[in-house]
């Protein structure tokens, strides 16, 4: 599996409006140049704004594939898409939620991380686009990206190429995730092996128990 960083992307917090009201979201990112550290909580000169569902160590870095930018350039020409546009701390190249299982190491230069979860849309994404149908366009595409947990700190940037180390050895892509949430509610077997997965979060854990417990 080759995969290259197109770019890094961070940004602080700050404050928009989004149907009157104004809100505070760090969901702004912009790619920056040079080498940046990326460390256990986030990237330096990046922050979450909601530390009650954005951030912490299973939302430490999040990857959105350049791939899908094609995509949204059909679905929504008359919007501006630079990298960074969904928020991501990383555009990639060479892989996706179909190919990466939650679990999987990489090596991403000095640094080390693994894959803990899709990302599921939440209000800010309707906040940066200025729509509030992106939010279902998102999680229908199944193009949400993905977040990793940091086990070893360093310097990354735009260029640097990651390298897979560890490959789970459940195969529960990020994908049957997404699906098992939005589409496929009875699917127990992938509940199951995505309940046994370590780096799963436990919200996700023991959201797929109860849902299994009821059917």
């Amino acid at each position: 599996m080759s995969v290259k960083i197109i770019s890094v992307n961070v940004g602080l917090p700050r404050l928009a409006m989004w149907r009157g009201v104004t809100v505070s979201t760090g969901i702004f990112k912009k790619p920056v140049g040079g080498r940046v550290m990326l460390r256990t909580l986030n990237l330096d000169g990046d922050r979450q704004s909601d530390l009650s569902v954005h951030g912490g160590p299973y939302k430490a870095v999040y990857a959105y594939p350049s791939e899908h930018y094609d995509f949204w350039r059909a679905e929504l020409p008359d919007v501006a898409l630079p990298w960074g546009m969904f928020g991501e701390n990383l555009t990639t190249e060479g892989f996706n939620e179909e190919t990466v299982c939650i679990g999987d190491r990489f090596r991403l230069g000095a640094a080390e991380l693994t894959v803990t979860q899709p990302r599921m849309p939440c209000q800010k994404l309707a906040v940066k686009f200025q729509r509030a149908d992106i939010l279902k366009r998102f999680l229908a595409s199944g193009r949400t990206g993905f977040y990793f947990s940091v086990q070893s700190e360093g310097e990354i940037g735009a260029g640097d190429e990651m390298e897979l180390i560890e490959r789970d050895t459940h195969g529960v892509k990020v994908s049957d995730i997404t699906r098992l949430y939005a589409q496929d509610r009875e699917d127990k077997e992938t509940m199951r092996r995505a309940i046994e997965v370590e780096a799963l979060p436990d919200a996700w854990r023991e959201f797929f128990r109860e849902r299994m417990a009821k059917l």
